[in-house]
């Protein structure tokens, strides 16, 4: 895994776990791979992966059963997109509306330009 220096690795590890769940790889009431298999995999310190699963454990997208490790929770992909939408919202969207503003992109250019993104 390649990690960028503008984000925390275990938010990093975080959102690809995420996208896991956005995309069916790891599925509801499915089984998480252990602190340990990940970290080896990823190859980052058990500690990090520990960070990840205690972030994603408080936000509701995995449990822990007692001695059998951790789980995809019902509601994940619900509260996956919940959070990156409010994410994209609060902070990213401004920033790309203003640049759209400073190069003089029309709502109707935006518009086009989704719509075709959308018939790929």
């Amino acid at each position: 895994m390649n990690f960028k220096d503008n984000k925390a690795i275990y938010l990093q590890i975080a959102d690809r776990i995420g996208d896991q769940i956005l995309s069916g790889a790891l599925v509801p009431e499915g089984k998480v791979p252990s602190v340990r298999e990940l970290a080896a995999e990823i190859e980052v310190n058990a500690n990090t992966v520990a960070r990840t699963y205690d972030h994603l454990q408080h936000s509701g997208v995995i449990y822990t059963k007692r001695g059998l490790g951790y789980f995809v929770s019902s509601e994940a992909k619900e509260k996956i997109v919940a959070s990156r939408r409010e994410q994209l919202m609060q902070g990213e969207m401004d920033y790309f509306l203003g640049q759209l503003k400073a190069v003089g992109i029309t709502p109707a250019e935006l518009q086009d330009l989704y719509s075709n993104y959308l018939n790929k």
